[in-house]
């Protein structure tokens, strides 16, 4: 069992084992039924706090040759299939979380230099034996580990995004980046499933044919995993019932969940409820805002710095409850400056401030109204305006 060559499942223990716990497995029979096909590469997109980490160290716990996780999935949903033995446990998995990397690293080039060269140490140390032709490049390096030992690749990378939403990166680094996880991914016979997860499209990047293989999944244009991430009505519904048989005085109610966190929409139609908000409240027993900022893109000023006015208007309204016509362009959300009000819609829905619905952005909940009103506040003290 290496760091990031086929690591435990002792991070998707931790959420199974934590008090609030959801089944989230049916997308792993979904990525059995890929594999090794043209479909076996899988790009997820969806806000932050959505369930997407977990869902990837639910993957890795599942394919990786590194632990036996039978007995851990057993109780859920994809023990059920035929499959399940069939898939379980039986391929060289890789793990990639990139903002461990970037956190790490001052450069792209650093980022990249710092993955290849500890994968590789994983990679020798569990195949010491193996012809490297050459053991510094570390796609030649997997292509002979295949060939020796016939055991293909699952490679999962979580947040594979996050350097987009770095200031210092440039168009060149993006090509970079691109270029590396294209070499590493496509058309690589070693490559046996690719799953990602981020907040941002996939395809505005890579503008040419990198990383064309992917298919991705968005909240917004696709129904596919409408309820793979974030919890449903019915999920909640079973969440609250749990709460109140095991809490001697509960201090929220039912509705009271409804108002604060539910209302983001997708595709399928499906109203999902923010799932980490969700966990907060009935683990704390009190409905409180859960809303965690975690970098500039959380802040409502970076999308309105450039049309303050016209979105101050808007946003009354919403906070009236009312629903604004805009179209959704989800690459929206990829560029360096939003000027016009789609544009920033665009990348609110992205970012999980807004919800789209039949045309219509609004505010999906209470926890979400609060935070706006909070951020639109703090705008106007900074314009020296008057708050009404």
């Amino acid at each position: 069992m290496g760091r990031y060559l086929n690591p435990g499942m002792e991070s998707f223990e931790k959420s199974v084992n934590s008090e609030i716990y959801v089944d989230k497995t049916g997308l792993v029979g979904y990525t059995n039924r890929v594999m090794n096909t043209v479909q076996g590469y899988v790009c997820v997109s969806r806000p932050r706090r959505f369930g997407k980490s977990m869902a990837a160290n639910m993957l890795t716990a599942y394919y990786s040759r590194g632990c036996d996780s039978r007995e851990i999935f057993s109780k859920f949903e994809i023990s059920e299939s035929p499959d399940f033995e069939k898939y379980r446990n039986k391929y060289n998995t890789i793990f990639l979380n990139m903002q461990e990397f970037l956190s790490r690293s001052d450069s792209v080039e650093a980022l990249v230099d710092r993955v290849k060269k500890l994968v590789l140490r994983d990679l020798k140390r569990e195949y010491p034996d193996v012809d490297y032709f050459d053991d510094t490049d570390l796609v030649e390096s997997m292509q002979d580990i295949y060939e020796t030992e016939k055991c293909p690749f699952v490679v999962i990378i979580d947040e594979w995004d996050c350097i987009f939403h770095k200031d210092f990166i440039t168009d060149e680094d993006k090509k970079k980046y691109i270029s590396f996880l294209s070499s590493l991914l496509k058309d690589k016979a070693y490559v046996l499933l690719s799953y990602m997860t981020g907040i941002l499209p996939i395809a505005k990047y890579s503008s040419g044919s990198e990383l064309n293989m992917f298919a991705e999944y968005t909240m917004v244009s696709e129904e596919k995993f409408s309820d793979a991430f974030g919890f449903t009505e019915t999920e909640v519904d079973m969440l609250y019932a749990r709460f109140l048989k095991n809490t001697g005085k509960p201090l929220l109610s039912r509705s009271g969940l409804k108002e604060w966190y539910d209302g983001y929409h997708t595709a399928a139609g499906e109203r999902l409820y923010n799932p980490r908000s969700v966990v907060c409240a009935l683990t704390d027993n009190q409905l409180s805002n859960y809303w965690v900022s975690s970098g500039k893109y959380d802040s409502i000023f970076t999308y309105i710095q450039y049309n303050v006015d016209q979105i101050q208007n808007d946003l009354t309204l919403m906070f009236a409850g009312e629903r604004i016509p805009s179209g959704i362009q989800e690459y929206a959300a990829t560029a360096q400056e939003l000027k016009t009000k789609e544009e920033i819609y665009s990348a609110m829905v992205v970012y999980g401030l807004l919800t789209y619905d039949n045309g219509m952005v609004f505010i999906p909940n209470k926890e979400l109204m609060e935070v706006l009103k909070w951020e639109l506040v703090m705008i106007k003290k900074q314009k020296n305006s008057p708050v009404k």
